[in-house]
């Protein structure tokens, strides 16, 4: 005998008929529940003696039949009378309790198939006949929010009940639809949005959802001391240095807007990445008024913004120096970066007053302002070698036409070893060329200002990322060639060319364009970078682009008009090659922490028009080609260089590396006025193989590399600041 068969099937007892003891009709209706009404009146006398009988001893009744209606022509008439009968206990031939009976209605319901539910039972011949009426809910066709929102994109709704539309509603079906939309909800930073319901079904399956959004009211910001209070011992609020406005600005969420945990989360670290405070505490206030709603309360811990400091360093360009620095990063409380460094070295001096805003007020599209005056005395690197001579200062020099140019003060020049004054050698050898010859090193005295302004590419939108930026600046530079006792020196001759008193004509350098006493550099400035890098301070993966082009407009005839245009790209790619850092060799269930990665940097420029020789790009050093002292490979109008680098831990704050770097001058040293990288017998092109040791510190990484030249023996050790990029 079939299920469907067993499930109209009448059994006949040998006992009294007790289907009156069951009472009335049985009835569940989901969503709109209907009046309950019986199939048959029952005397009023029966109702009480049955009334009085459960009561008392829930009497059992014999059930000779269970017929299951409401289904006829319904396009999915078995699978739901399986759904209904197999949720049932009660079976033809039972004998059960009215309880029996109410515990059966309750799961068919909890089948989530039916939307009303009755059972009635009928007294017959042979026993109670239990008749469960059912009425299904409708086939799904559309599934809406009320009300409708971005924040549940219809497609997202459309994906989770694509497999049920067609098919016969199923409200526990339905709940866990709804529980992944409410995931989703979660995962997109929608903690406070709620999804509840279903509100209503139509007859034609169409189900309304309702979207409780969770609303922020509005932001908050108090100041809070160390101890995280937000009042003084005298009962009185904190009052913070920095104005309101620049805490709510890095808020991307607005009032109105939903509340959104990951947005909260983005704006906390912008606040953080300030600088301007130690802690930010969260607290979320509901809104009695409006169910769901919030405050965000943003307690600031405000940090010390006043620097004082100071110390000793070594660099190639400067030799020994000794640094003092005074900065205030949040002036007048609008996060105003005011700074004053002093530099004094070896074979330098700088002073440089800074001043920046990270964000104009009030800008949309986060625009950054920087400007600074300086003054700085320098030796350029262009006119010194490591193991060629170098290029020294010259006085009075003067061109009469000859060959060669003699040293005034030299024995060895055309007066002769009786040589004793100058007026002597300029009467008897008037149309000779004649210098004095003072062996000082060249310095350039800069004075001088700049400013520049610099934004994202985000489309006027202050908080989306975007890898791309763009600046546009001036610079403003008088540039005067000095000795170190501050007297102007036009001219120099390399230390290699200057033999028995005397060089070639051709051999004598213009440090300055025209020979001029002093050169104003009037440069326009355009840039743009492209960065998608994983991690700005120690990326594995990602790509870095950077190009830019300088125009220097020649004002009179001792300023220069040429333009520089540089760039360079950045490629990185993770590996996991040597695993001598524990983080590499994670236990189980542990996240690796192996930062470890090949790097590869293409870069390179030109510079087309009126050269001034100290504007000449260098080659060589910590950051160039690593095997050569800086700007000892090439003083090149046009360069070109390449980086293969491969980084990993080693043990706590130490890390290796091993590199190899190529660079060329692309044969252009002799274009640059006056020669000076020839005159110094610069390789101009060259390889660097080496490896070397990084110590993260608090200010940076520190790297302490040793390279060798072009794979010999000759090597060099290195001590740099930072990454090489």
């Amino acid at each position: 005998m079939t299920r469907r068969q067993t499930r109209r099937s009448t059994v006949v007892v040998g006992q009294g008929v007790l289907g009156l003891a069951l009472g009335l009709p049985i009835s569940v209706m989901a969503l709109a529940p209907a009046p309950l009404m019986a199939q048959e009146a029952e005397p009023q006398e029966f109702q009480e003696e049955a009334a009085t009988e459960i009561e008392v001893e829930s009497p059992r009744v014999l059930i000779s039949e269970v017929l299951i209606e409401g289904l006829d022509g319904h396009p999915e008439l078995d699978k739901l009378q399986v759904e209904a009968y197999d949720a049932m206990q009660v079976r033809p031939g039972s004998r059960v309790t009215r309880e029996e009976l109410q515990r059966d209605l309750n799961a068919i319901q909890a089948t989530g198939w039916f939307s009303d539910v009755r059972i009635t039972p009928i007294d017959g011949p042979l026993g109670v006949q239990v008749i469960v009426q059912l009425e299904p809910f409708p086939a799904l066709t559309a599934v809406n929010l009320d009300p409708s929102s971005d924040l549940l994109p219809q497609a997202v709704i459309e994906d989770s009940f694509s497999s049920d539309y067609g098919r016969t509603l199923n409200l526990n079906d339905l709940q866990l639809r709804m529980k992944a939309l409410q995931g989703f909800l979660a995962g997109e930073g929608y903690s406070l949005a709620r999804i509840s319901g279903p509100e209503r079904v139509s007859p034609d399956g169409v189900v309304t959802l309702k979207l409780t959004q969770g609303r922020v009211a509005g932001v908050e910001v108090q100041f809070l001391n160390e101890e995280g209070e937000n009042e003084n011992e005298n009962g009185e609020p904190i009052v913070g240095k920095t104005k309101e406005w620049v805490v709510t600005r890095e808020i991307s969420i607005q009032p109105g807007d939903p509340f959104n945990r990951n947005k909260l989360e983005r704006d906390i670290k912008r606040l953080y990445g300030t600088q301007l405070f130690s802690d930010v505490k969260v607290t979320l206030k509901p809104v009695p008024e409006q169910v769901g709603d919030v405050t965000i309360v943003l307690g600031i811990v405000e940090q010390s913004t006043g620097q004082l400091s100071g110390g000793l360093g070594y660099s190639q360009s400067q030799g020994v120096f000794g640094q003092g620095q005074v900065q205030d990063t949040n002036m007048f409380g609008r996060a105003w970066n005011v700074g004053l460094n002093v530099t004094y070295g070896q074979y330098g001096a700088l002073a440089d007053v800074n001043f920046s805003d990270p964000w104009i007020k009030g800008d949309k599209h986060r625009t950054s302002f920087r400007s600074s005056l300086f003054i700085s005395q320098q030796v350029p690197q262009a006119f010194q070698s490591e193991d060629n001579g170098n290029i020294r200062t010259i006085d009075d020099y003067e061109d009469n036409g000859n060959k060669y140019a003699y040293d005034i003060n030299s024995d060895k020049n055309p007066a002769g070893d009786d040589f004793n004054s100058v007026k002597k050698a300029l009467n008897e050898f008037p149309n000779r060329s004649w210098f004095d010859y003072e062996g000082d090193t060249v310095v350039l005295r800069k004075t001088g200002g700049s400013f520049s302004f610099s934004r994202p590419l985000n489309g006027g939108d202050p908080f989306k990322d975007s890898p791309w930026r763009v600046l546009a600046g001036m610079s403003i530079t008088d540039v005067r060639p000095i000795n170190f006792r501050g007297n102007t020196r036009t001219e120099a001759v390399s230390t290699r060319n200057y033999k028995k008193g005397r060089v070639k004509n051709k051999d004598v350098i213009c440090v300055s364009f025209n020979c001029a006493d002093n050169n104003l550099l009037t440069g326009l400035r355009l840039a743009t970078t492209y960065n998608n890098l994983n991690d700005n301070r120690q990326p594995t993966s990602g790509n870095f682009f950077t190009v830019s082009t300088e125009q220097f407009l020649g004002v009179d005839d001792d300023s220069p008009t040429f333009n520089r245009l540089r760039g360079s790209y950045t490629q990185f790619f993770p590996v996991n090659w040597l695993k001598l850092h524990k983080g590499c060799r994670p236990e189980e269930g542990e996240k690796a922490d192996c930062p470890q990665a090949i790097g590869v940097q293409v870069k390179g420029g030109m510079i087309v028009g009126d050269l001034p020789p100290y504007e000449a790009f260098c080659v060589g050093g910590s950051n160039s080609i690593r095997g050569w002292y800086n700007c000892d490979l090439a003083v090149a109008r046009n360069f070109g260089e390449v980086t293969i680098e491969y980084r990993f831990p080693i043990i706590s704050v130490f890390s290796g590396e091993l590199f190899v770097d190529a660079g060329t001058d692309f044969d252009t040293q002799k274009n640059v006025p006056g020669k000076p990288g020839l005159k110094l017998n610069k390789d101009g092109s060259g390889v660097s193989v080496g490896t070397g040791v990084i110590v993260d510190t608090p200010v940076g990484p520190l790297r302490l590399e040793i390279a060798t030249q072009d794979f010999t023996s000759d090597y060099r050790f290195n001590l740099g600041v930072g990454y090489k990029f």
